[in-house]
């Protein structure tokens, strides 16, 4: 009897393939409303981030009568008990949280929201900032790790700083166990194999004959429609083969 193939039970969407919801315990966001003096309470560990987090505490109200957690990476060089801003005028120093309207031109920055009040979605791993290369009344543009340039509203949030974790990958992985556990937090797909060499029954492209797949029978260009099971190689390419110049 035959089986689902990796593919169509992971689209499936099947318990060993999901996301555990206990890894990610912890929300990355900020207070938008909020503004004042926060505190570091605690570094803590997560295993859906590849970052530490910060627990924040910010006291805020009419009286500082409210009091209110909330969670983020943690930067370079960040320390239990150190106070930062929160969206306050004049304060710019290392690890505050601010608008990107009121940064320089060469200023680094990470966890930043792409749309005002979406909590911060873009420089959130180990070691990621973006620098501010542009600025304008209406925009403020943002260059990436990857050269990428982004445009963004003044009135988004971001953090001074760089996040801390820089040197996580120089470590090695010495024992296949450890990265067993490390991908099955996040319910990443691993050991991975290459296709042509599983069986049929695994994979469209396994068997023993036809190992080139750009001849003989197998094509890498999916159907348009094609189930999960069936959607691999090239998904409806525009063109195929060499670029002629």
């Amino acid at each position: 009897m035959g089986k689902r193939i990796i593919q169509r039970a992971r689209g499936h969407g099947g318990p060993v393939y999901r996301v555990r919801k206990k890894a990610f315990v912890y929300e990355i966001k900020y207070l938008s409303q909020v503004s004042g003096e926060a505190e570091i309470m605690e570094l803590v560990h997560s295993r859906a981030h590849s970052a530490p987090l910060a627990k924040m505490r910010i006291h805020h109200g009419a009286n500082n009568e409210k009091t209110s957690m909330f969670y983020t990476p943690a930067f370079e060089g960040a320390f239990v008990g150190q106070k930062i801003a929160v969206n306050m005028e004049g304060r710019k120093n290392y690890g505050d949280i601010v608008r990107v309207g009121v940064l320089e031109m060469g200023d680094k920055i990470f966890n930043i929201e792409r749309t005002p009040g979406d909590g911060g979605k873009m420089m959130r791993a180990a070691g990621t900032v973006a620098v501010v290369s542009k600025k304008s009344k209406n925009e403020i543009g943002i260059r990436t790790p990857s050269k990428r340039e982004v445009a963004l509203d003044p009135n988004c949030l971001a953090q001074l700083g760089i996040v801390a974790g820089a040197g996580r990958l120089e470590k090695p992985v010495m024992k296949a166990g450890k990265m067993y556990h490390i991908k099955k937090t996040r319910s990443k797909l691993w050991p991975r194999t290459s296709a042509v060499k599983m069986n049929v029954i695994d994979h469209p492209f396994g068997s023993g004959r036809g190992k080139r797949l750009t001849h003989g029978m197998k094509g890498k260009i999916a159907k348009r429609n094609a189930p999960p099971g069936a959607r691999v190689g090239h998904i409806r390419p525009r063109r195929t083969g060499r670029t002629k110049r």
